[in-house]
Formats: C-alpha cells, structure tokens, sequence
C-alpha cells in the first residue's frame, strides 16, 4: 500500500530531508525527487544562481511550478526546499495529495550540518549572522510547517536509518 502513496518531506534546511528522502524511497522501492535539484537540472544552473538572478520571489515561483507538477505523480517521495511552505499553493498542493511528514530539528543542528554549504542562498548573507537567518526563518515558517503536517518527526541526534525506519513504522500505521 505504501507504495501507491506520495511521501512529502517538509521542514527547514539542514533538517535532513534530502538525505531521509532518497533512502526512504530506496526502502520503499519508489521514486525520489528533490524539488530544489529539478529546478537545477531544469534550469542549468545551481540554487544559488538562480536566486541571484531571479530573486527569492522569482525562485519561489518557479519551485511552486515544480511542487505542483511532481505532487500530481503517483508513490513518489519528494524533498521540498525548506522555504517552499510560504506558498499558500505550495501547501495546498501539498496537504491535498500525499501524506506531508515534518522533519523537526533544532537551529544548533542546522548549523552544525549546513556550515560547509555554500549552496544556501539564504545563509550566504555576510551582513547576517546564520544564527540570526534560521532564527528569523524558524519563526516564519514553522507555523506553516506544523499547519500542513501529517506526521512530525524530529531528525536532531537521529542517524537517517532509524529516522527512515520510524517514518515507515508510521505510515504503516497512519
């Protein structure tokens, strides 16, 4: 059964959705889809490129357009950019057609697992401590988050293997 169901991961940057996502649908033996490297391989072009040249709004246009047309696939497991909630479509498309799982963690956690990323557009502000961004970015979007989640799960000291393994659990039994 879980097979036929589309799985979409939501939650903030350094959360791990990416990670959990593709051994998700290695377990479940379906197809994954990040929805930050379609527009890459659509556009040619890394995140941080198109954000310069399009701005947040252009970028966040473009990443709707994607959510839309990969959320009408059947038994996928999508991994959606950690700001793709701020669109009322985004949200709607995505409640409406899979079951949405939160993957929760805490700003010390992305810290420790996004420093080294230089394709974090939004961290790569050198006027902005990346404290003072996720903090910023935890108070806009959490809410959004925790309104279209089915299943919460926080990935903090978690390895992804138990992480994957608890989301199965859960949705066998959702």
């Amino acid at each position: 059964m879980l097979e036929k169901r589309n799985i979409f991961l939501i939650g903030p940057m350094g959360a791990g959705k990416s990670t959990i996502g593709r051994q998700l649908a290695q377990q479940l033996n379906i197809e994954f889809y990040d929805s930050d490297q379609e527009i890459e391989k659509r556009t040619g072009a890394d995140i941080s490129w198109v954000f310069d040249v399009e701005g947040e709004i252009g970028f966040r246009e473009r990443e709707e357009k994607i959510i839309n047309e990969l959320t009408l696939k059947q038994g996928i497991v999508l991994a959606t950019g950690g700001g793709s909630v701020t669109s009322k479509n985004t949200r709607k498309y995505l409640a409406a057609r899979g079951t949405v799982i939160y993957l929760e963690t805490t700003i010390e956690k992305q810290i420790i697992r996004t420093q080294r990323d230089k394709k974090r557009p939004l961290l790569n502000k050198t006027d902005i401590s990346p404290i003072k961004v996720l903090e910023k970015l935890a108070n806009e979007r959490n809410p959004f988050y925790q309104e279209i989640a089915d299943i919460t799960i926080r990935t903090n000291d978690q390895s992804a293997r138990f992480v994957v393994n608890q989301i199965i659990h859960m949705l066998k039994n959702n």
